[in-house]
């Protein structure tokens, strides 16, 4: 039995050609026309779906190959297109870039074969004419399993402008473009846009790309290709949330937003969950702290957690709770309101002491480092439960795909747990300086040459230890992940490398681009924090052990 559900590709030739300035103007225009828009993102990206969301005022769920696996991929899709009148998947890089340079693996070619869709191919025609037809032909033609249904262009200098790019480039056609607009543009920050906040970007712009859409592209074209697709198979959904979660802070919006019709959680307001949750967990969520996959906090409501917002920058107590999970963010970029609240970083301190669960990603784990220091060389006071010190660096240090492999029980359960996820970020853990901090400013420090990463990687055990049983291990929430994908390619980083810190070390982490391996996974009383960005559907075990732990801390409590 089939499902339909009318859908399109929003490919590019490359970065920055201008992927999510078209999806979001698309899916606001369309919006404007009373349809309902599922929104998605190839790849592990968390920026991209914060425009979304501010698009359609509705989730951006990623879709990753490599970290998902095809059958997730799938009913993730199936999962949040009930309901909706089209889904726009947007890409990643270019249509065909990906893990390898003669495989498909990784990229956003593989997404849409997977979902049968076809692609409207972005193309930057600034100081271009009749040679869109030589790229667009180079791309329709490159792989006859893929349909290239219709080219959009970007940075169109005129209306005469559009209309010699329609004469070149026949079929598939020019169904239109977007002009040249530097005033509206997104800001990039990093390798990419901004986080879509309000105080950055008015509700204007996103109806200013939205008017574009309506007036500059052919619409009704797109839908009618989009509604062509054919049918998917019906698969097995996704864990479904247990309930319509609340939207963003206006400071904020993220791809965990659902919909802004709802109104803001108070400081420790609780979504709405199962009667009797098996346990409750505070997510950290402001202008700091607010990368979270939606599907990630969805698998966490299905093994039973409430899930409970609180802000790290604004409120002095913890909300009564069994466990926290510290997602990243931008915390550098606000890490004096961070060290200025030194009452929350206290209720964290406490929490640990009493052997509450503490799971930290990227800026989660910076926050709680000794402190962070940002790239004008002063230090800002932390929370103090890593001994460490997070300093900001001016070039990036790490990024692409990870495997990482527990080497002990932590609060996600036993050793030889394996999962999967991506590290994109600018700062690294250095031991924290004991001199006072300078009377002046003063240049960020050399980075040291990080020692070679291991040559050997870990041995993969016989028999995996997970926290449920054994019967668990079948597809899709297999021990192992998802096995066949590939990581899109990556500019050069430094390779992992295992710090020279007082820190207990409980990841093996392997880099998927080069294979290096380095230990990671800093582990302190019920503390575990990572640099690693993991998407828990290569291995649902891990949310279902990461409850477990809150679970269990609330019965030691007698909760």
């Amino acid at each position: 039995m089939s499902r339909a559900i009318p859908r399109l590709v929003v490919a590019g030739t490359a970065s920055g050609v201008g992927k999510t300035t078209a999806t979001v103007a698309i899916a606001r225009a369309l919006r404007a026309r009373g349809l309902k828009v599922a929104l998605f993102k190839c790849g592990p990206d968390y920026l991209d779906p914060t425009y979304h969301a501010r698009a359609v005022a509705g989730t951006s769920h990623n879709l990753d190959g490599w970290m998902m696996g095809r059958e997730a991929v799938l009913s993730t899709f199936a999962a949040e297109t009930a309901g909706a009148d089209i889904a726009l998947i947007e890409g990643v890089m270019g249509l065909f870039d990906g893990a390898s340079p003669t495989g498909e693996e990784g990229s956003t070619a593989e997404i849409a074969k997977w979902l049968e869709a076809p692609v409207a191919l972005v193309v930057d025609a600034s100081g271009m004419a009749r040679s869109v037809a030589a790229l667009v032909q180079g791309f329709a033609g490159f792989d006859p399993a893929l349909r290239v249904a219709a080219v959009v262009c970007n940075q169109v200098g005129s209306r005469g402008h559009l209309d010699i790019l329609r004469q070149a480039q026949r079929s598939p056609p020019v169904l239109g473009g977007l002009p040249r607009d530097a005033a509206q543009s997104f800001p990039e920050r990093h390798l990419g846009l901004r986080t879509a906040d309000e105080a950055a970007l008015p509700e204007a712009r996103f109806d200013h790309w939205g008017a574009q859409a309506e007036a500059w592209i052919g619409l009704d074209a797109l839908l009618a290709i989009a509604r062509a697709a054919p049918g998917l198979p019906e698969v097995a959904a996704a864990p479904a949330a247990v309930a319509t979660a609340a939207a963003a802070p206006a400071a904020v919006a993220t791809a965990a937003v659902v919909t802004a019709a709802t109104t803001t959680p108070a400081a420790g307001e609780a979504r709405a969950g199962a009667a009797r949750p098996r346990a409750r967990l505070g997510v950290a969520f402001d202008e700091a702290f607010h990368f979270y996959y939606a599907d990630n906090l969805r698998r966490l409501e299905a093994a039973g957690a409430e899930l409970v917002r609180f802000s790290p920058i604004r409120d002095a107590r913890l909300p009564d709770v069994d466990g926290l999970y510290l997602g990243g963010g931008y915390p550098e970029a606000h890490a004096e309101r961070l060290a200025e609240n030194a009452a929350m970083r206290a209720e964290i301190r406490a929490f640990a002491d009493r052997g509450g669960p503490i799971y930290a990603e990227c800026g989660g784990l910076m926050y709680l480092t000794e402190a962070i220091r940002t790239l004008d060389g002063r230090a800002h006071p932390m929370v103090g439960l890593v001994p460490a010190e997070a300093v900001m660096c001016e070039k990036l240090q790490a990024l692409g795909y990870v495997e990482v492999e527990t080497q002990a029980r932590t609060i996600l359960g036993g050793a030889g747990l394996r999962f999967r996820g991506h590290q994109f970020r600018y700062s690294e853990l250095r031991p924290a300086r004991t001199e006072p901090p300078p009377a002046q400013a003063e240049p960020p420090p050399a980075q040291a040459e990080p020692p070679p990463a291991q040559a050997e990687p870990p041995p993969a055990p016989a028999a995996q230890t997970s926290p449920t049983p054994p019967a668990a291990h079948a597809s899709p929430t297999s021990q192992a992940p998802p096995a066949g994908a590939s990581a899109p390619a990556a500019p050069a980083a430094p390779a992992l490398a295992e710090a020279p810190l007082p820190i207990e070390h409980a990841y093996s982490v392997r880099r998927r681009r080069g294979g290096q391996v380095a230990r990671e996974g800093y582990r302190a009383q019920s503390v575990l924090a990572s640099y690693v960005h993991a998407h828990w559907a290569s291995n649902p075990l891990v949310p279902e052990g990461l409850v477990a732990s809150a679970a269990a801390h609330r019965k030691e409590q007698g909760r």
